[in-house]
């Protein structure tokens, strides 16, 4: 049984394809600029591995491309015994999955199960030092590392994905440190992803404070220069 926050169908985003989302309520961070405040508490729907299976097996027709289910959340691998619960219901139908984890949780038996399974893994770096990564996350900079250097060694496909935000992490340096720090993993590809703001309403309808609440949204020419550097740096 986990505890679902919510699903998107059809999505294109969060893999390769056409996926279907399952988003898991639970999160070990507390980011600074999370756009999806509600995951961080429990939802009215605990669901067993067969419940989501039969909602996601609904898809199956678009599953081409190699499209198929993705988890996230939250955390999705905070729920790596559900995963590895579901997966030979999604296996036994042809459908594969991909994590789409933060990495941070201790990487258990069980995580690596839920790892090795998976079709391949999208990977968010946010932070490429221990001291900012506890600040704007409250997390164990550690453990993203290790999920990162798990997935190489396993050989599993690995795309990674970075959160820009203004006066934090948006200077050429701190995309020489990213590179750096990634240097060792072996991955298809290295996103960098905007700040936005769409998520600011989150806060307010939960009654939460919004640490970035006077923080504008990452121009998109910042961006697209931002992501040529790192190309030009790990590519």
């Amino acid at each position: 049984m986990a505890n679902i926050h919510s699903f998107e169908s059809l999505a294109a985003l969060d893999g390769e394809g056409i996926r279907f989302d399952v988003f898991f309520t639970g999160c070990p961070l507390r980011c600074a600029y999370c756009h999806n405040p509600d995951t961080w508490h429990k939802s009215d729907k605990d669901m067993t591995p067969r419940q989501v299976y039969e909602k996601a097996r609904r898809y199956k027709p678009y599953f081409k491309n190699g499209g198929g289910v993705t988890f996230s959340g939250g955390e999705p691998l905070l729920n790596a015994d559900f995963i590895n619960e579901i997966y030979p219901l999604l296996r036994d139908d042809g459908i594969g999955y991909c994590l789409d984890t933060s990495g941070s949780v201790p990487l258990t038996d069980s995580v690596k199960q839920a790892i090795d399974n998976a079709d391949m893994v999208i990977l968010d770096i946010k932070f490429h030092n221990p001291r900012d990564y506890k600040k704007y996350t409250g997390g164990e900079f550690d453990r993203f590392m290790d999920v990162g250097r798990y997935c190489s060694s396993q050989n599993k496909r690995l795309w990674l994905r970075t959160v820009i935000v203004p006066g934090i992490n948006d200077t050429a340096r701190d995309i020489e440190e990213y590179a750096r720090l990634v240097s060792g993993f072996k991955f298809e590809k290295y996103e960098l992803l905007g700040f936005h703001t769409m998520g600011f309403f989150k806060y307010d309808n939960l009654g939460m404070p919004n640490p970035l609440r006077d923080t504008k949204a990452l121009d998109k020419s910042k961006l697209d220069e931002l992501q040529h550097y790192l190309d030009s740096l790990v590519l």
